[in-house]
């Protein structure tokens, strides 16, 4: 994850950076140089903030077919000196997904494309993938000999080749090539080398054993902190505790979770917690809200207190909302997730603290998000359309719709119409549910959205239920 440099929410660029529907609607309304230099800047400098998880591909691969935008810019970047020396993923990613797309849709240029980086990028790999899922047999043979020719023929080369043959993500394309005499016995030893890797590594388990007690599954936990890297250990301890500890335990628990060393005491927090000892609240706060605290202790603490679900966590939450530390923030998601119509008031404060104090792209909005729209929190659309309008997040813009549909009464004829075009498919989804049909717009992307085959599968349901014969409006 990083920090992307996001033009503002008002601009081409900033809302083609976000991915929001209002972006695609003013770029075709915009001069189409204009309009494909904020594309080709949004697709070069990828604005995720977690390029992982949000999706952008599908939004700007639609975007170049409808300004018919050529791929010379694409092509610069992929084969630019750079490549060389930045051989993270996230410099190619996405431009490399959008071509993808771009192939699915028929743009031939785009596969071409795909084809010569997958034979000579550093970020081959996705190249390769994208074109499993899109190029015929004859197109993915011919990429073979490059790819082969990535590994010597030496022993180190060897098992580099076999953990790229076992941690492909589409395995199409070398099945395809283990099919030909040429590459066969080269490619099913790689195949037979990973099944052996896998096996070996499960006869080396470096956790517990048997018979192990509460005090060596503590100790345990606390070598992983002197490990180099470190291994935070303490979740997979703590489940260990749930097989070995017996109420006899129950004083070391408590003792190794008031003053143990941290990875223990974050193991004790979080198997006391999970067993909803009675004085496992106290012990959470006095770990978060000691300013010896590390910081270990104090975010398991904290995610231990959040996996609680009994009543008496809930009305703890409710004393330790208004506070403005990081144990009053857990609480108010608490309540969020779990509190009743009474502690609207609590999530809604919450919620306005943290967009004016920590901004609209927060990480800890999206639970308060979803809460307020969870309770029906009417006034607190102003600050939902705010978060919608700012965050750079098109994940968290996705959850403030969601609550602007559970609370604002304006959100079908408004809102929901720029989300037909957003990035994120669960989006699209809400809008095809939501979107008033007042609008010409709405008719006709919802027959485009049903007719796209590119197009995920809950999105052309939701639209399918606004065509279907009990559908009013369509």
């Amino acid at each position: 994850m990083f920090d992307p440099d996001i033009a503002p929410s008002g601009t081409l660029l900033g809302l083609l950076q976000r991915g929001r529907g209002d972006g695609t609607l003013h770029a075709l309304a915009a001069p189409r140089a204009e309009a494909l230099a904020a594309l080709n800047d949004s697709v070069l400098r990828d604005p995720r903030r977690d390029w992982q998880i949000e999706n952008r591909s599908l939004y700007y691969a639609r975007l170049y077919m409808q300004l018919d935008g050529g791929l010379e810019e694409i092509e610069r970047h992929l084969f630019h000196a750079d490549d060389i020396v930045d051989t993270g993923e996230e410099r190619t990613g996405l431009a490399l997904a959008v071509l993808g797309h771009l192939a699915s849709y028929g743009r031939d240029a785009a596969r071409l494309l795909l084809r010569s980086y997958a034979a000579a990028g550093s970020n081959w790999r996705w190249a390769l993938d994208e074109l499993a899922l899109r190029d015929d047999d004859a197109g993915l043979m011919t990429l073979a000999p490059a790819a082969l020719a990535r590994f010597p023929e030496t022993e180190e080369g060897e098992a580099e080749l076999a953990a790229a043959v076992r941690d492909a993500f589409e395995p199409r394309p070398w099945r395809l090539w283990a099919e030909d005499p040429r590459y066969r016995s080269r490619l099913a030893a790689a195949a037979e080398q990973g099944s052996f890797d896998r096996w070996q590594r499960q006869l080396r388990p470096r956790g517990p054993r048997p018979g192990w007690s509460v005090t060596e599954v503590l100790e345990w936990a606390q070598q992983g902190l002197e490990l180099e890297p470190e291994e935070h250990r303490y979740v997979a301890a703590a489940r260990c505790l749930g097989a070995v500890a017996g109420p006899e335990d129950r004083p070391e628990l408590l003792n190794a979770a008031r003053t143990g060393p941290d990875a223990a005491r974050a193991a004790a927090l979080h198997h006391l917690a999970d067993r909803g000892d009675t004085d496992v609240l106290d012990l959470i706060e006095d770990a978060v809200a000691c300013p010896l605290s590390s910081e270990l202790p104090v975010s398991a603490a904290l995610a231990a207190f959040a996996r609680m679900r009994s009543v008496a966590a809930v009305e703890r939450a409710r004393i330790w909302a208004p506070r403005t530390d990081r144990l009053g923030a857990s609480a108010a998601a608490m309540l969020a997730r779990r509190g009743a119509q009474r502690d609207a008031d609590l999530v809604l404060a919450a919620l306005r603290r943290t967009v004016r104090e920590e901004g609209p792209d927060a990480g800890g909005l999206w639970e308060l998000v979803d809460g307020v729209g969870r309770l029906g929190v009417a006034c607190a659309a102003p600050v939902l359309r705010h978060i919608y309008r700012e965050t750079s997040s098109s994940h968290l813009r996705g959850r403030a719709a969601g609550a602007l549909a559970a609370t604002d009464p304006g959100f079908a004829a408004g809102f929901a119409v720029e989300c037909l075009w957003d990035c994120e498919e669960t989006t699209r989804e809400l809008a095809a549910r939501h979107a008033a049909t007042g609008d010409d717009r709405v008719v006709e992307q919802l027959r485009r959205l049903a007719a796209d085959p590119a197009e995920e599968a809950e999105v052309q349901t939701a639209v399918r239920s606004r065509f279907g014969p009990e559908a009013q409006g369509v």
